[in-house]
């Protein structure tokens, strides 16, 4: 193991990763905290993936507002990789899954997608399922604007994401 490799890892450990529970840690992250049950006022959903929590968003901009987020931090979703395409299609998996057991079952009246940077409130991965989208009231409909420079639909993600790493 790299020196740097060593360091990074006891950084980890003494930022609070714990067995079973991911890797990489924030304890200033308010994300890392609600995956973790440490934020006694969110309720978890559950998710059919270990390594994904999904929970709802506390300012919701449709009548079904949840956050799907890895347990482990991740920064934003300008960061992503090619190797990340199957996380952002299964934290769809359990957006539609949540969607679901709620008696939400349109699935075409759904948006769901990741704000860009640098209009991200909180820099741990996050992506937002809202239903129905039709119902979006004004500012949501500004907030989470198909096609705008702040808001990518986790589609767009995975295209750019297939096209970015095919050029490169």
């Amino acid at each position: 193991m790299a020196g740097g490799e060593g360091a990074a890892a006891a950084t980890a450990a003494a930022e609070g990763s714990e067995a079973g529970k991911g890797g990489s840690y924030d304890g200033k992250c308010v994300f890392c905290r609600i995956a973790r049950r440490e934020e006694p006022g969110t309720a978890l959903l559950s998710s059919e993936y270990e390594d994904l929590t999904c929970f709802r968003d506390c300012r919701p901009g449709a009548p079904h507002h949840y956050l799907v987020v890895p347990v482990e931090h991740m920064g934003n979703c300008k960061t992503l990789k090619k190797e990340h395409i199957p996380l952002v299609k299964r934290m769809m998996e359990v957006g539609k899954a949540v969607l679901q057991r709620n008696n939400f079952s349109d699935l075409n009246d759904v948006r769901m997608g990741f704000h860009w940077p640098p209009f991200c409130s909180i820099s741990h991965l996050h992506l937002h399922v809202l239903a129905p989208a039709s119902q979006l009231g004004f500012l949501s409909r500004l907030f989470y604007r198909i096609n705008s420079y702040w808001f990518i639909t986790a589609e767009q993600l995975i295209e750019r994401l297939q096209t970015e790493n095919a050029t490169s």
